[in-house]
């Protein structure tokens, strides 16, 4: 196969236009071959880069086209002798404010200015700023493109030995498992949405239940938002509609299905039978009910015929949080109490929680 070739397959790999069968042939492909699979890493953070850049110009071009419809001097000249309540609100909040809403601001403090009701001092030299930052980012941007075609800023590769998913119990870095997961691994590291690695720590685990709690402990690591979802000891109800989101193969997925019944193999009451896709690396997946409650934790270990999965029920779940030791926490457990996930679709209910689902990492020695 030619380059031209292989970079024409890893695309539609990453597009997701492979037929099933050739995409478990391409991915078996990539375990087996080292090149292959760096390849795949190496492309996929690239074109990650440049749709980051192109979004950069677009944005620059933007504020470029609003700053040039503005008369800077005129304008600061004028408002320089008011109140500063607009500044201190500007300072605030300029870094949340999106181009769309800058645009409606600015289109707003023009009219005031016009018809004489605008009363306040507005800064005008922040936004030169925040221009002036943009261009450095692009830069920057261009000169991360420009490392990886020449190959000095090509990523290396990471040679974990298994995956599975984990998701977050509070929004300071404590993430759920499983056990089996975890289990002999000499390191663990965590991967977001966005693919950025943090380091973690294995700080409690109850085998017998097969859960684990991890700790991230990377520096890099800032706090989330709060948690959007609540947690249910209460059991689910035969029948009731489910879904889940992990990493299988590495991959983010979503799945849907049903609660097909209250208790596992053999009537165990550990677990729920699942009817739903579970395949390797959705393991410790969080699974939602219709309403956005964490109602269990996914375990592929336990599925032994096509189509028949299960998953731990949450109230072992919050068994294992209230032991683990004191010493071994930062701060508090505090849980969510508020579900932000009712009455919002699937697709909804995804990009909310995607960024609080990761990518378990294991290494083994």
């Amino acid at each position: 196969m030619s380059e031209n070739q292989l970079l024409e397959t890893i695309e539609r790999y990453l597009n997701g236009e492979m037929k099933a069968d050739e995409r478990k042939k391409f991915e078996l492909l990539r375990k087996e071959d080292a090149e292959l699979d760096s390849k795949v890493v190496e492309h996929k953070f690239f074109t990650n880069l440049l749709k980051q850049y192109g979004e950069r110009v677009e944005l620059e071009s933007r504020l470029d086209a609003i700053h040039d419809e503005i008369d800077v001097h005129t304008l600061k000249e004028s408002l320089m002798i008011h109140p500063v309540w607009i500044v201190q609100m500007w300072r605030n909040h300029h870094s949340k404010i999106s181009v769309a809403a800058s645009v409606a601001i600015f289109g707003i403090l023009t009219f005031m200015l016009v018809t004489g009701k605008f009363n306040s001092d507005s800064n005008i030299e922040q936004l030169k700023s925040e221009v002036n930052l943009l261009h450095k980012s692009t830069n920057s941007a261009i000169k991360s493109i420009n490392d990886i075609k020449s190959g000095k800023g090509a990523p290396a590769v990471e040679r974990y030995s298994a995956t599975g998913t984990g998701f977050a119990i509070t929004s300071d870095g404590l993430i759920a498992t499983n056990y089996h997961v975890v289990r002999d691994a000499s390191a663990v590291s965590l991967q977001n949405a966005d693919g950025i690695t943090f380091k973690a720590d294995v700080i409690y685990t109850e085998p017998e239940h097969d859960i684990a709690i991890l700790k991230i402990t990377d520096s890099t690591f800032k706090h989330l938002p709060t948690v959007p979802y609540t947690f249910k000891r209460a059991e689910g109800s035969i029948a009731e509609q489910i879904s889940t989101y992990g990493y299988p193969e590495g991959i983010e997925n979503y799945n849907q299905g049903y609660l097909s019944s209250l208790y596992g193999q053999n009537g165990d009451t550990l677990h729920y039978k699942i009817s739903m896709a579970i395949n390797p690396g959705n393991s410790g997946g969080p699974l939602w009910d219709s309403r956005g409650n964490v109602i269990g934790i996914t375990d592929s270990k336990q599925s032994t015929f096509e189509g028949v999965h299960f998953a731990i029920k949450t109230k072992y779940l919050l068994d294992a949080i209230k032991n683990i030791p004191a010493d071994s926490l930062d701060n508090k457990i505090v849980l969510s109490k508020k579900n932000m996930l009712t009455g919002l679709t699937e697709a909804q209910k995804t990009a909310k929680v995607k960024n609080f689902v990761f990518m378990v990492k294991v290494y083994n020695q």
